[in-house]
């Protein structure tokens, strides 16, 4: 299973946003950054703004941070558009054979394994900042 696009996309709007403080960051300029449709951006923006990475006011177009890029880690973003479930990131192939002592006891085997994996990438994304990605953005 592949983690969600939703989370790139996710971090691209994000990048945006800070580097366009002063302007007014509609979901339509964004969906031509990203090169999607504007509904696509409204609903991540909407689930950014749900775990409170974002502001929006209905009624006026634009959204802004709702705090600096420096606190807000690629972790919170991860699990604000619910990438991938918690322990979900790899997946056991279901139904092995119960007969075979292989099919029978891989899953318990290997699921822990699998759990680690996903903890370490985690704390990755726990380290990195919004603002260390939005400086590796050369500006125009």
């Amino acid at each position: 299973m592949n983690i969600s696009t939703r989370f790139a996309v996710a971090i691209h709007i994000l990048t945006l946003l800070d580097q366009n403080k002063e302007g007014k960051s509609t979901s339509e300029w964004i969906a031509g950054s990203v090169n999607t449709n504007p509904v696509v951006i409204r609903r991540i923006t909407g689930m950014l703004k749900e775990a409170g990475l974002v502001n929006v006011r209905p009624g006026v177009a634009g959204a802004k941070l709702a705090r600096s890029s420096a606190e807000i880690t690629l972790l919170q973003i991860y699990k604000a558009v619910h990438a991938v479930e918690e322990d979900s990131l790899f997946s056991v192939h279901e139904h092995p054979n119960p007969s075979c002592p292989v099919g029978k006891n891989i899953a318990g085997a290997i699921l822990p394994v699998f759990s680690l994996a996903q903890k370490a990438m985690e704390h990755v994304l726990h380290e990195v900042t919004l603002e260390q990605i939005v400086n590796e953005i050369p500006s125009s």
